[in-house]
């Protein structure tokens, strides 16, 4: 049995189904779940609405470090795993706009806005009974975690997964536009200097092309409670 906190991480590259897998592990477990990846997301969206421009990075490092980022239960009962606020504005689904995503890995690759993060990131994980999602989380972020996932599909499958999303939200997405997104995003965060996406040491690799989000979730729960011996009680 280990003796630190019980940590889940869940690792892996663009619409893979971190924060859905991530929530339904948390859910199961009575953990917290926590998006790392909505952080990125709230600089982003701060430096759009701010007229920051994105290639401008010393001062997106410094709206990094300068604004306050919240991530807090769902306060709302239209299907977010969370709410996410910028200087107390909810902003959850703003986080998911098409300017956004079109930049984020721009942002997200900054060593500064990295560093303006990874505290927090720590700080909440060291409570323990957390599950966090991100790129980066088991190999920068907390590689001590007592669970390490690491959740793959193929660019076709995580398209699909997003126009899906979209539509659910009422949008009218271009699979062929979210598709050239999503690789490009692979090449981003593959091959940027800092944190670059990669399988964590010791990490459980999972491919979820022929699963359904449920068996996905079913995995990490059995080899949650496996690993912390059980941590929910049973």
């Amino acid at each position: 049995m280990l003796s630190s906190p019980p940590v889940i991480t869940i690792d892996g590259p663009a619409a893979a189904g971190k924060s859905t897998v991530g929530k339904g592990v948390a859910q199961k477990l009575g953990f917290l779940f926590f998006d790392t990846g909505a952080l990125y997301r709230a600089v982003t969206l701060a430096a759009l609405q701010r007229g920051v421009p994105i290639e401008d990075e010393a001062r997106v490092e410094a709206l990094a470090r300068t604004i306050r980022i919240d991530l807090i239960p769902a306060t709302q009962a239209d299907g977010r795993p969370y709410t996410v606020l910028i200087d107390g504005q909810d902003v959850t689904w703003e986080l998911r706009s098409d300017a956004v995503n079109a930049h984020v890995s721009t942002v997200s690759a900054y060593p500064g806005v990295r560093q303006a993060l990874k505290a927090q990131q720590r700080r909440i994980a060291q409570q323990g009974r957390v599950v966090m999602a991100g790129r980066d989380i088991g190999t920068v972020v907390f590689p001590e975690a007592g669970l390490k996932i690491y959740l793959d599909a193929s660019p076709e499958v995580r398209a699909r997964r997003r126009c899906l999303e979209m539509e659910a939200r009422g949008e009218h997405p271009d699979y062929q536009a979210v598709l050239a997104g999503v690789r490009h995003r692979d090449k981003i965060d593959s091959t940027r200097a800092t944190a670059p996406l990669r399988i964590p040491d010791d990490a459980v690799v999972i491919h979820t092309d022929e699963m359904t989000i449920e068996q996905v979730v079913d995995r990490i729960v059995r080899l949650a409670r496996e690993r912390f011996r059980t941590t929910d009680g049973s």
